[in-house]
C-alpha cells in the first residue's frame, strides 16, 4: 500500500532541515503535524468516496524533480509572457513553479495597507498576520494532498486587504511551470479580506515546457463581514500536466464570493472546493466549466456547508467532452439543523460530443433543516439533433453548427464573470479552443 508514499516519506525525513531553511517560521510551524498526517493518510485512492473518479496516488508514482533547495529558475516572466487582457489593466504578478517572482514587480500601486506578495517574505515580515490564518482552513488531518502540500510548501502568495479597503484594479496572478525534467511543484495561496474589503483576482495556469508536471495547490480564502471577492481560475496547460488543487473558503456575515474555475486545456485536473458559510446573509456563487478532448480528465469536487441560517449558494458547472475525455462532478450541499431560510441551487449540465467521452455526475443534498429552498439538477446529453438539423437547413456546415451549439452551451458559465474585459476575452478564447487553435501552451494565450 505505502510504496508510492514511501519515497516522499524518505525525502521529507532527509530534507526537512533544508525545506525549513528555505521557508519561513510560520510555514514551518505546522510542517511536522502535516507530515505525520500524510504518513497516516497517504495519498487518496479511488477507494475513497470523495476521490472515486480520480486515482490521485497513481500520479505521484513517477519520479519528479523538486526544487527544495530553491535554486533560481532563469526566466523573466515579464519578458516571456506578454500577458494582459486587452482593456483590462491588471496588476500582474508571477509565480514560477512554486516561488513568487519578485525581481520585477508591476508599477501600479495597490491601495495603502494592501499586501500582495511572497508568502515566505510576508510571513517573515508580518508573522502575526500570516500565523492567524495560515493552515486554519486547510485541515491536514482530513486530506492527504493538503497534508502533503503543507509538509512540502516553502513559498506561495499572500493577498491581504484591510478593513473597508476596495482594490479597484483586478489582480492577475500567472502560475508558470518551467523545467527541463519531470517536475513537481507545491503551491500555496493565502487570501484574507477583512470586513468590508473588496477585491478581484484572476489566476492563470500555464506550462512553458513539455515535460511532465505535477502541481499540488492549496488555497485558503477568508472573507470577512460584508467583504466582496471574485476569484477566477483559468487553466491552460498541456496534456502532460497534472493539477491537484484544494480550495478552502470561509465566509462571514453578508459576504459575497464568486468562484469560477475554467479548464480550457489540461492533462489531468482534480479541483476540490470546500466553502463554509459561517455568517448569516453570506452568498457564494460557485461556477466552473471544462472543455476537454483527447484523453483529458477533469474532476471537480465541491462542498458547500450552510452552517447558519439565511445564506445563499448558487452553483453552476458545465462540461463539454470530446474524443475519449472523462469528466466528473460531485457536489455536496449540506444544510445544518439550524440553518433555516437557506436558499441553494445546484446545476450541472454536460455535453458528450462523442460516444467514447464519459461524464460522471453526483449531485448531493444533505438537508437537516425544514424551512429551506434547495434544488439540484444534473444532465448529461448529446448535441441537440433538431437544432443541428435546423442550422444545416439554413446553410450552416455541420462542423460549424456543432461548434456554435457547444459555444452557446458554455456561454452561461462565462456570463457569470463580473469583469467585462475578462468575459469578452474568454468568449474569444473558448471559441478558439473549440476550433482547435489552443493546442499547446506557449506563453499566455490570453494575450495572443
Amino acid at each position: 500500500m505505502m510504496n508510492v508514499e514511501q519515497q516522499y516519506i524518505d525525502l521529507f525525513s532527509q530534507t526537512e532541515a533544508m525545506i525549513c531553511k528555505h521557508s519561513a517560521e510560520v510555514l514551518n510551524a505546522p510542517r511536522a503535524t502535516a507530515f505525520a498526517d500524510f504518513e497516516r493518510l497517504g495519498f487518496p485512492t479511488r477507494k475513497m468516496e470523495k476521490y472515486k473518479y480520480t486515482d490521485i496516488s497513481k500520479y505521484f508514482e513517477p519520479d519528479y524533480g523538486l526544487n527544495l533547495n530553491r535554486l533560481e529558475i532563469p526566466v523573466n516572466p515579464y519578458e516571456v509572457f506578454k500577458c494582459d487582457v486587452p482593456n483590462m489593466s491588471t496588476a500582474l504578478y508571477f509565480v514560477v513553479n512554486d516561488a513568487f517572482y519578485n525581481k520585477v514587480l508591476p508599477k501600479g500601486h495597490l491601495p495603502e495597507g494592501v499586501i500582495f506578495g511572497s508568502l515566505k517574505e510576508v510571513a517573515a515580515e508580518h508573522p502575526e498576520l500570516v500565523k492567524k490564518y495560515y493552515g486554519k482552513l486547510a485541515d491536514t488531518s482530513k486530506d492527504g494532498v493538503t497534508a502533503f502540500n503543507t509538509a512540502f510548501a516553502q513559498d506561495g502568495v499572500v493577498f491581504y486587504v484591510p478593513k473597508n479597503v476596495v482594490v479597484e484594479k483586478p489582480i492577475q496572478l500567472v502560475n508558470i511551470l518551467r523545467a527541463d525534467v519531470n517536475f513537481m511543484v507545491n503551491r500555496r495561496v493565502l487570501i484574507i479580506l477583512e470586513d468590508g474589503a473588496q477585491a478581484r483576482l484572476l489566476i492563470c495556469d500555464h506550462a512553458m515546457d513539455s515535460v511532465n508536471f505535477l502541481a499540488t495547490q492549496v488555497i485558503e480564502v477568508f472573507a470577512g463581514e460584508n467583504a466582496v471577492f471574485d476569484m477566477y481560475e483559468l487553466e491552460e496547460t498541456h496534456t502532460s500536466t497534472v493539477r491537484i488543487s484544494n480550495l478552502y473558503v470561509k465566509q462571514e456575515a453578508n459576504s459575497n464570493v464568486l468562484l469560477n474555475g475554467m479548464t480550457l486545456h489540461n492533462g489531468t485536473t482534480r479541483n476540490t472546493t470546500e466553502v463554509l458559510l459561517a455568517g448569516e446573509g453570506a452568498e457564494i456563487n460557485l461556477c466552473g466549466m471544462a472543455i476537454a478532448d483527447k484523453n483529458q480528465h477533469v474532476d471537480n469536487n465541491t462542498s458547500i456547508d450552510h452552517a447558519v441560517p439565511n445564506c445563499t449558494s448558487n452553483e453552476l458547472f458545465k462540461y463539454v467532452l470530446d474524443d475519449q475525455s472523462v469528466g466528473a462532478f460531485s457536489g455536496l450541499v449540506l444544510v445544518r439543523p439550524d440553518a433555516q431560510h437557506t436558499n441553494s441551487q445546484q446545476t450541472n449540465r454536460n455535453l458528450c460530443a462523442t460516444r467514447d467521452a464519459r461524464m460522471y455526475t453526483q449531485p448531493q443534498l444533505e438537508i437537516y433543516a425544514d424551512d429551506v429552498k434547495c434544488s439540484h439538477g444534473a444532465t448529461v446529453g448529446q448535441l441537440d439533433e433538431n437544432a443541428l438539423f435546423y442550422m444545416r437547413s439554413r446553410g450552416i456546415a455541420e462542423k460549424e453548427a456543432r461548434l456554435l451549439l457547444m459555444f452557446a452551451f458554455v456561454n452561461e458559465v462565462i456570463d457569470t464573470i463580473r469583469l467585462d474585459a475578462l468575459k469578452d476575452r474568454l468568449h474569444l478564447l473558448v471559441e478558439k479552443r473549440f476550433r482547435g487553435e489552443l493546442n499547446k501552451c506557449q506563453g499566455c494565450a490570453i494575450c495572443k
